[in-house]
């Protein structure tokens, strides 16, 4: 086992959008190195090979695999302390949107599996995660959004899991004060996820779907390498007295966090 001195992230949902930028910020901005975690191998393999070409190939491994196994969790955990002997900090990207339905209509079903995508398998990273992170006095990022105190039609299943997520932080922060805990809204950020929504959530969104599609008619949505860069340089460096909170990625107190242009 080797200990380096440079930090050691987790990255879950690291394959695209937000997650890959973390993890992309984090090696080549802030000489981090990287345990990436997503369920897609060949998308995994493009950011390895993005790495590859600046140089720090050898500040990334990957881990394929869906996070709601909990054996995938305890494979990422392993990895990097086999690799890097300590882990600095954790950030919980992955996450889904459907079932975008309302709640009438959406299976019972439906928002369990969200549930474990969204904020069970988080649950299992950080306990795996925790005894690590007590010894580097870490930092967990937990990638909430805005629909956490913003009700939209059709995302019962999904506001109520990050209602659930920022809830979860500020537990943290009371429970592990040696660990800082931040939840954080990325805003509309232009990712696969936005597609989405354009493309499938008229019929459950109504009139809210409009917001989303002029946002990107009008070249408003963040830009995944703006919000990503925050992200990562939070679970590097965030304050303690940050613990707790919920934050948008472009509120004033985060301004030393934000990418130089």
């Amino acid at each position: 086992m080797q200990v380096m001195s440079q930090p050691v992230l987790i990255v879950t949902g690291a394959s695209r959008g937000i997650g890959k930028a973390v993890a992309l910020s984090a090696i080549k901005s802030l000489n981090a190195n990287v345990l990436a975690v997503a369920r897609s191998k060949d998308l995994l393999e493009v950011l390895k090979q993005d790495v590859d070409k600046c140089g720090k190939g050898h500040c990334l491994e990957i881990v394929v695999g869906d996070l709601t196994d909990e054996r995938v969790v305890t494979r990422a955990i392993d990895r990097a302390i086999d690799r890097w002997g300590r882990i600095d900090g954790v950030v919980a990207n992955a996450g889904v949107l459907e079932p975008m339905a309302l709640v009438e209509d959406a299976p019972v079903q439906g928002w369990k599996k969200l549930f474990d995508i969204n904020l069970f398998s988080i649950i299992t990273l950080v306990q795996e995660a925790l005894s690590h992170l007590k010894k580097t006095n870490g930092r967990i990022i937990n990638v909430s959004s805005g629909a956490a105190t913003k009700a939209y039609r059709g995302w019962g299943a999904y506001g109520a899991s990050k209602a659930a997520l920022n809830h979860l932080t500020e537990t943290l922060a009371v429970e592990e004060p040696n660990i800082t805990t931040i939840a954080i809204r990325p805003g509309v950020v232009d990712t696969d996820m936005q597609g989405l929504i354009r493309q499938e959530g008229k019929a459950s969104m109504g009139d809210f779907h409009s917001k989303f599609v002029d946002l990107h008619e009008q070249g408003k949505l963040v830009d995944p390498q703006d919000c990503g860069h925050v992200i990562a340089s939070l679970s590097i460096s965030g304050s303690k007295d940050l613990s707790g909170k919920f934050l948008s990625w472009d509120d004033d107190s985060l301004i030393e966090h934000r990418r130089k242009n």
